[in-house]
């Protein structure tokens, strides 16, 4: 079998390897998204990618990797973001990957794509994968979730709602690098979070997850989201549930996993070949 990481799938004549760029309609807004559809028949499992914020890191090598071993894999931006209409806010970015999980499935693009609509699993970076877990939860038939250094709104509304200088460092970060989104600010971002509160801690979908596989990865020389915040709870809280099928690492990098992207890419591979 030939290594993703390391070199080509030959190439399909009648079937072969494509990449579309595909549209999504979420909360009035049109988001944009690209598809990379592998070569073969199919139907091909799908991994929906979810970036973080501002989403400067959008996980294309990851996305090109799991072609070439067969996955489809979709980027796409949330609505408010990257030129995207529409306004950003955490919960909007929840309601996008809801809707672009049912577009996928939808049986015109699924049939036209040569997609296996019982067969999506979420994969997302700091706040995507807060949202991974989060429209898992909340949707029983996604087949697997992978959260890489996640972010917990939850764990860090209650840190605010305790400690004001702790708050006050939150609305300083979600103020800085807003110039790819539309209607953020830091103070409003931070409110929307401490609203939310209890209902947006990971630790608690536990039970909701119980029986998927669930794949959590942390790092250790992370700032954003520390592990000992962010990573090492959720483990313990899905440990003692248990998630019957819970894999979790610590890779020694910073948050954007900057010098462990192919360590990244086949820890993902080898989750998926194991369950989907």
């Amino acid at each position: 079998m030939t290594d993703p990481l390391a070199a080509d799938p030959p190439r399909d004549l009648e079937f072969p390897a494509v990449t579309p760029a595909l549209t999504f309609s979420s909360g009035g807004a049109t988001l944009l998204g690209v598809l990379h559809v592998p070569a073969g028949r199919g139907p091909h499992p799908v991994v929906v990618l979810l970036h973080g914020f501002p989403g400067n890191e959008r996980n294309f090598d990851l996305a090109q990797a799991l072609r070439r071993a067969g996955y489809a894999s979709l980027v796409f931006h949330y609505r408010g973001s990257w030129g995207v209409g529409g306004s950003w806010s955490w919960g909007h970015v929840l309601e996008d990957a809801a809707a672009v999980v049912a577009g996928l499935r939808a049986p015109g693009v699924a049939a036209a794509h040569r997609l296996d609509p019982q067969r999506v699993m979420l994969a997302g970076h700091s706040l995507g994968g807060f949202a991974a877990l989060m429209t898992a939860a909340a949707d029983p038939s996604i087949a697997a979730v992978a959260s890489v250094a996640g972010f917990d709104f939850g764990a860090v509304s209650a840190l605010c709602r305790t400690d004001p200088g702790r708050r006050a460092a939150c609305v300083e970060a979600f103020s800085d690098g807003l110039e790819p989104l539309r209607g953020a600010g830091g103070e409003a971002l931070v409110a929307e979070m401490e609203a939310a509160g209890e209902s947006w801690r990971l630790a608690r979908l536990a039970p909701l997850l119980a029986d998927r596989p669930v794949l959590l990865i942390g790092t250790g020389f992370d700032t954003v989201t520390p592990c000992d915040v962010h990573h090492e709870p959720l483990v313990a809280a899905y440990r003692a549930q248990p998630v019957k099928h819970l894999h979790h690492h610590v890779f020694p990098t910073d948050h954007a996993l900057s010098d462990h992207r192919v360590a990244l890419t086949r820890t993902i591979l080898d989750f998926l070949a194991r369950y989907l």
